[in-house]
């Protein structure tokens, strides 16, 4: 089965336990197994600052669903988990689940962009994805993972290793 990461995130509510809930149900999907999960990660938001800092981390998947029906499954859990998607781009959230990885693929249409569009700038998706999978790994596309984070030090959305 393909390697395929994935990021979690969530900043209202108890986000801890929306992420837990989250990991278990992405187990739950049929055809789906998490196989490993980093530590939660605290981290400011990207977005606007007037909101609760966001916790981060990154599970691995087997799966034989293919990304586009991953991708839909992702954000039905993401509703079950009360989601409401609106037009503030990076705003508060209980949920975010996002497709980092998919194997070695790199698509790029409408609905989808793997490697996750931004991920290589973004501290609190490669850190996480550091600890599962170490500094040599190679983003498809992108590059060494520890060259990304490099030069990512310093952002003020920094994470914190909490659980």
């Amino acid at each position: 089965m393909p390697q395929i990461f994935i990021a979690l995130g969530s900043n209202l509510g108890s986000s801890a336990d929306i992420l837990r809930s989250a990991l278990l149900a992405l187990n739950a999907l049929p055809g789906c197994q998490v196989v490993n999960c980093s530590h939660f990660y605290r981290s400011k938001p990207m977005g606007p600052q007037d909101q609760p800092d966001y916790l981060n981390a990154v599970a691995e998947l087997n799966t034989c669903i293919s990304p586009m029906n991953l991708l839909n499954k992702l954000q039905a859990i993401e509703l079950v988990h009360e989601r409401v998607r609106n037009e503030l781009r990076w705003g508060p959230r209980t949920l975010d689940l996002d497709i980092l990885l998919y194997a070695d693929l790199q698509i790029k249409n409408e609905g989808l962009t793997i490697p996750h569009i931004g991920m290589s700038k973004r501290n609190f998706v490669l850190l996480p994805l550091q600890e599962l999978v170490g500094p040599e790994f190679v983003i498809p596309g992108v590059g060494v993972l520890a060259d990304c984070l490099a030069h990512c030090e310093g952002q003020p959305s920094l994470g914190m290793k909490i659980e």
